[in-house]
């Protein structure tokens, strides 16, 4: 650790990066919160729309059945993100508090902390790092898993919509 004092961008890394990478973690769990409370608002707003089935053709509530177990799958996978995300900001909260505690141990030179705390924090900074990779490759996921949803309602709505025009009566745009 000694060399991070002769670069002084060395040590600016050491102490900024924490807290950039705490930041990212803490806007990324924020966002993703907001896109679990938006899965568990569409879940309920295609459940009260399943509660009335007399009215509904068979394939709208196949379509329907088929989207809240698809938006169910995919809250899953959201919670699986905002875990890492909150394993993320743990981390990079505890490489501080460790951090302080190899400054402390640091001043034992024989102390056999000393030697213990750089690998601790080095492992917290990884995992924290990891939580952030995997968040995000979680929500990368998911949102493709949106977009094919998508995908398959537009193609129903097409398929089982009316022509906006019948072929016997004239074009309003003539």
């Amino acid at each position: 650790m000694d060399h991070l004092g002769n670069n002084p961008f060395g040590m600016l890394t050491f102490i900024v990066a924490p807290a950039m990478l705490t930041n990212a973690s803490s806007i990324l769990t924020l966002t993703t919160s907001n896109r679990l409370a938006r899965a568990v608002d569409h879940a309920r707003a295609l459940a009260a729309l399943m509660e009335d089935r007399r009215n509904c053709p068979k394939p709208v509530i196949e379509l329907r059945v088929q989207q809240l177990q698809s938006t169910a799958r995919r809250a899953s996978i959201v919670v699986r993100a905002l875990t890492a995300f909150y394993v993320s900001v743990g981390s990079f909260a505890a490489v501080g508090l460790f951090s302080l505690l190899g400054v402390v141990f640091a001043l034992d030179e024989n102390g056999p902390l000393r030697q213990l705390v750089p690998g601790v924090v080095l492992c917290t900074r990884v995992a924290g790092v990891l939580g952030l990779v995997s968040g995000t490759g979680l929500l990368v996921w998911e949102t493709r898993l949106g977009l094919r949803d998508l995908g398959d309602e537009t193609a129903f709505r097409l398929k089982n919509s009316q022509p906006a025009i019948s072929s016997g009566a004239p074009n309003a745009t003539s």
